[in-house]
């Protein structure tokens, strides 16, 4: 299987991989050949990437982020429960968040068992579901690197599960903010602006009176857009007086918000995203913190077509544990001629790296 940009699809490819609605329905199954229309209606219900069947590469092993039982049922859970607060909010009603924590609880330890037992670099691009709510896709996916970071950061059972709460409310806010705004296409006015960055603030009113939820994860919800050199918000906050998960999930926030396609922008391949997060370390965040979560996600997913310093081209076929940017490459063309393919591991040929590989843009797109 090749993994291919939503905007990188051609007419005929076929796909390797169902594509699921949020309810866990399948809109597009495996083996469908994929036509304009269907790629469209795709890019529109906010697929990034997918794989497409491919001869050289059929064999090749994709392990998701987590299982798509915990995915499904977390999204169900997490869309139901959104909802129900956003309906108390515009009905005036008091939202009783002690009555869903509960199951936001459950969604957070089905996380974690399956991040257990997951011993390779997390990768989600591949996750073929879609989603008619942003939100709703962001927070499960921000949860998820969020725990699988702070698992590599050493966190404690406890705290992971404080820091997956924490993470999985952490844009409860934004269901106060108007969707017309969050998913404006132009460039947003003063006072558009403004009001987006007052979520952080409505989700810690909203979460601090709790009696079950802890404090620490109406934290997460105000801290998580501040940065350590104090130019976040809302506190500007700086180093030290920003807890350490709200440190966390900045960082799996910031990379999946890119990665993901949004209605003004592109989706960023996780190289990009690693760059973008590295360009901000000792500014707005931690260099440990990234470091780790470089370790934690799979830089180059299974299935992406690379090309190699020595000019060859192949696609990665499987990942090297922590060493995420030195993987295991199947050789496809060498000066631009397929040959028999044979794999080159990364981290037994030191002299070799990948300079370049599909970028989220289609070669139209980039002209």
């Amino acid at each position: 299987m090749r993994l291919r940009s939503i905007n990188a699809l051609k007419d005929n490819d076929c796909l390797a991989k169902a594509i699921y609605n949020e309810n866990g329905q399948v809109l597009l199954h495996k083996g469908v050949v994929l036509t304009k229309g269907m790629i469209e209606k795709m890019k529109a219900k906010g697929i990034t990437f997918v794989y497409i069947e491919d001869a050289l590469t059929d064999d090749l092993y994709i392990k998701e982020g987590v299982s798509e039982k915990t995915r499904q049922e977390s999204i169900h859970t997490i869309q139901s429960n959104f909802r129900t607060i956003s309906e108390e909010i515009v009905l005036g009603k008091s939202i009783d968040m002690d009555k869903l924590e509960p199951s936001f609880s459950s969604v957070v330890k089905n996380i974690l068992s399956d991040i257990r037992e997951n011993k390779e670099a997390i990768s989600m691009l591949s996750d073929a579901f879609s989603y008619d709510t942003y939100i709703f896709r962001h927070s499960l996916n921000v949860t998820i690197y969020s725990l699988a970071l702070g698992k590599k950061y050493g966190l404690s059972e406890k705290q992971l599960e404080e820091l997956g709460m924490g993470a999985i409310l952490h844009d409860i806010g934004k269901i106060a903010i108007p969707e017309k705004i969050l998913n404006k296409k132009e460039t947003l006015t003063d006072e558009e602006f403004k009001l987006i960055q007052e979520h952080p603030e409505i989700g810690f009113d909203l979460l601090r009176k709790s009696h079950t939820i802890s404090l620490l994860a109406a934290h997460c919800a105000y801290q998580h857009h501040e940065r350590i050199d104090g130019s976040g918000y809302p506190r500007g906050l700086k180093g030290k007086d920003i807890h350490l998960y709200a440190k966390l999930i900045g960082v799996a926030d910031v990379f999946e918000a890119v990665t993901g396609n949004r209605v003004y922008r592109n989706a960023k391949l996780p190289h990009e995203a690693l760059e973008l997060l590295y360009s901000g370390v000792n500014t707005l965040f931690d260099k440990d913190i990234v470091e780790a979560f470089a370790k934690t996600i799979a830089i180059y997913p299974v299935g992406l077509e690379v090309t190699l310093s020595d000019g060859r081209t192949g696609v990665v076929a499987k990942q090297n544990g922590d060493f995420t940017s030195r993987p295991v490459i199947r050789v496809t063309k060498e000066k631009g001629k397929e040959v028999a393919p044979y794999e080159v591991d990364l981290m037994k040929t030191l002299n070799v790296t990948i300079s370049s590989c599909e970028t989220s843009l289609s070669q139209e797109e980039a002209s």
